[in-house]
């Protein structure tokens, strides 16, 4: 499949990388002499034209970012969103986030004072200093990781990982900010077990200040996913979740994880990342299974926009 088409040139943007071969992220800007004087409806005809094309583009390169269309506002998001007939995955989780218009909900809603760490998961007002979202080649961590620490990452893929989170019953000023009741769901100590069990096999255990102790079924360290090359990713929350305040990550037998193996998965992921400035009306697709992404502290202010979407096969 070629790597450009008619409808869109491919641009730069600063902190872009080549990795294995790929660009990333791919910029696509609007071609010279745009065939719709709207931008926005010249992209929205663009990308249904396009559409195989686009996706093929995601999944090669990993991460795309559309620049300089007149993508204004929540709905010119959902419309681009849904161009690709994608099922949307509501969020649910820690982080306070709020649904602005059918698919698309706020990003992280934490301190813009604290930096997001790195994890799997359009840029509306974008911040006067700092709030970059860098992201990052996940097969690349794992591949380092497999090459520094081979029998250490032998191990936890054989056992497991077990992660454990404490959930308030009410809401929180940071970025894991949610209450329980807004995690899993509920409001309703018994329906909260159920739903956790049902969808996300967390099992919940009650503290006497009313806090729920989140413990998570067996979960894997690296993963390989169709359609990425045979790459394992490094798929998991060591880093984010070991010895804080609020969440705990060990071996699913209890044993616990070696410090000096946290701090160098930390360096790499540091190492690996690409990071840009974001401009109005930016719009970047990720793919979250072999790209990992975060958050850097900011002045406001801030306010970048979300969608996440299943894709059954690409």
């Amino acid at each position: 499949m070629e790597f450009t088409c008619e409808d869109f040139k491919v641009g730069i943007c600063e902190g872009q990388k080549l990795v294995d071969g790929a660009t990333m992220p791919l910029v696509l800007q609007p071609p010279e002499e745009p065939k719709n004087s709207n931008d926005m409806q010249s992209l929205l005809l663009a990308l249904e034209k396009n559409n195989d094309w686009f996706k093929q583009m995601i999944i090669k390169n990993s991460a795309v970012l559309l620049r300089g269309f007149n993508v204004t506002n929540a709905e010119d998001f959902n419309d681009i969103v849904e161009t690709f007939g994608w099922d949307h995955v509501p969020y649910v989780g820690p982080a306070p986030r709020t649904n602005v218009f059918k698919q698309i909900w706020t990003a992280n809603e934490g301190p813009l004072s604290e930096p997001i760490i790195f994890h799997h998961e359009m840029a509306l007002v974008p911040p006067p200093e700092g709030g970059e979202t860098p992201i990052g080649p996940s097969w690349r961590v794992a591949e380092r990781m497999m090459e520094e620490f081979p029998e250490a990452v032998k191990e936890m893929e054989e056992i497991g990982l077990k992660y454990t989170f404490r959930a308030p019953p009410q809401p929180t000023a940071s970025f894991k900010g949610r209450g329980w009741p807004e995690f899993l769901g509920s409001s309703d100590p018994a329906e909260a077990v159920k739903k956790a069990k049902a969808n996300a096999d967390i099992d919940v255990e009650w503290l006497p200040n009313g806090t729920a102790n989140l413990n998570f079924a067996q979960r894997p360290l690296t993963m390989v996913f169709e359609g990425r090359k045979g790459r394992k990713m490094w798929f998991n929350l060591i880093h984010l979740m070991y010895k804080k305040e609020i969440t705990s990550v060990t071996m699913m037998d209890g044993t616990e994880i070696p410090e000096q193996i946290v701090r160098r998965i930390e360096e790499i992921i540091e190492e690996e990342i690409i990071q840009f400035r974001w401009e109005k009306g930016d719009v970047l697709f990720l793919d979250n299974l072999a790209v990992y992404h975060g958050r850097r502290p900011s002045l406001p202010p801030r306010k970048v926009l979300v969608a996440t979407c299943k894709v059954a096969s690409v």
